[in-house]
């Protein structure tokens, strides 16, 4: 019995030393940061140490997103389980109230809610941001449109309620370049010429002027009866201008001898207008909620109707009209149409019938006080989908997908402090340029993926 007795304190014995000297379970990465050689009189940093800081750091990273997706499903569960509970009388939801929590991350997974108040969601990855590139505050006026250069990263122009219009570089170091000033009420509309050399603004001053960027000279002004509203160069004919105006009619202008050559009238007055890729198509939208497309001569300047189209289901002003060759959804060219009232609709472009369009999809938000301007996005993604940047009432940038009309915001953007009115995307897609009732533009400089 003894011996059996000290056999099994042996046996325990061995147990405990076993358990002592038994090596833990250890992320062997971290061991090989552990074992890199100092290299200290290689590398007064310590490579080692580095190497394990950033090692920490990724595993810190992965961990933070780890909580957030916890916390997005804890969200959905929650309101969920706030449904169930209304339903049935006399029982109360105990989740917790998330409206106050201040959600952030890194630009790959955070979150945001639209101006409609949906329900959290993921960030697209190709149109998420790292923060402000920079920002021009020297307008005392509101920026009512902002654009950059024809085929440019660099160059940027915009016009204000005060008729002065501003260019820019936004390269290191950012520089206002030319300040243009000659209109005496708000601009309403301007366009870059195809070398960027010429910029031709309209405005409620009944004038449309032309400007040579390099000398910052006026250089044509053509005077008209009514508000000029819109504004366009021919893309193939660069001395060709397309102009709608409150007196309903479209008119080209040959800017160079500074004469309208041809009219065009319609139901109401001319807000917004794009051209197509080859010019022989112009899209305008009016003041009721109409979109027109109108066929284009790109050798005389003769125009003439083809189509009318009242899909918006608005009579309101048509602040936006933007035509893409290309769509991932609807595998051909599409037309983007913003309105006051906040129906956003996307249209096919059927451009063997003259540029016929036919409603794809649409979205309602809020309706806007202010004339506040869209933009498709760059297709960064091959997800299927149609995102759309636009300002809002609430001082916020918002991005949205307009396949999903439910849940449609997939990020929004903070750091105006009035109404976001105009947007627009550099040439290479990673600067977006937003204006606001204040007078300030601020250039965000979009994430890099891979």
């Amino acid at each position: 019995m003894e011996e059996s007795g000290s056999e099994a304190a042996v046996v325990d014995l061995k147990t405990e030393e076993d358990k002592c000297t038994s090596p833990p379970d250890i992320d062997p990465v971290f061991v090989s940061c552990l074992l890199q050689p100092p290299m200290a009189h290689h590398d007064p940093n310590y490579v080692a140490t580095r190497r394990l800081l950033l090692y920490r750091k990724a595993h810190s990273l992965l961990q933070r997103k780890e909580k957030l997706c916890c916390l997005s499903k804890f969200h959905q569960e929650t309101e969920e389980l706030g449904k169930s509970n209304h339903s049935k009388p006399g029982k109360h939801s105990k989740s917790k109230d998330l409206r106050g929590f201040n959600l952030s991350s890194d630009h790959r997974s955070s979150f945001s809610s639209n101006d409609s108040g949906h329900q959290f969601q993921f960030v697209q990855a190709a149109y998420s941001f790292v923060g402000m590139h920079c920002i021009f505050d020297n307008c005392k006026a509101s920026v009512t449109i902002v654009k950059f250069g024809h085929m440019s990263s660099d160059l940027l122009a915009y016009g204000a309620s005060d008729g002065s219009l501003t260019i820019c570089h936004v390269s290191e170091p950012p520089s206002v370049i030319q300040y243009l000033k000659g209109h005496s009420k708000a601009i309403t509309d301007f366009d870059f010429s195809s070398n960027n050399q010429y910029i031709a603004s309209s405005s409620v001053d009944k004038t449309v002027r032309v400007w040579e960027i390099s000398k910052g000279h006026c250089i044509r002004v053509i005077y008209g009866t009514s508000s000029q509203l819109c504004i366009r160069f021919h893309p193939v004919n660069n001395n060709l201008l397309s102009v709608g105006n409150a007196n309903k009619e479209i008119s080209v202008i040959n800017f160079s001898i500074g004469r309208v050559i041809n009219k065009v009238y319609f139901d109401n007055g001319l807000t917004a207008m794009d051209n197509d890729h080859t010019g022989q198509l112009i899209f305008s939208g009016d003041a009721q909620g109409c979109i027109y497309t109108v066929s284009v001569n790109s050798h005389t300047g003769s125009i003439s109707r083809s189509h009318k189209n009242r899909s918006m289901r608005s009579k309101s002003l048509i602040t936006t009209v933007q035509y893409r060759t290309f769509s991932l959804v609807a595998r051909c060219p599409v037309l983007l149409v913003c309105a006051q009232d906040g129906n956003i609709c996307f249209f096919s472009v059927a451009l063997e019938i003259k540029g016929y369009l036919t409603l794809l999809c649409s979205l309602k938000l809020a309706p806007r006080l202010h004339s506040i301007r869209a933009s498709f996005c760059p297709l960064l993604s091959l997800e299927k989908g149609e995102f759309i940047v636009a300002g809002s009432e609430d001082s916020n940038v918002y991005f949205y997908d307009l396949t999903r009309p439910k849940h449609s915001c997939v990020n929004k953007l903070q750091g105006h402090g009035s109404p976001v009115i105009g947007v627009a995307w550099n040439y290479g897609e990673n600067l977006l340029a937003s204006s606001d009732l204040d007078g300030t533009v601020i250039v965000w400089k979009r994430a890099k993926t891979s």
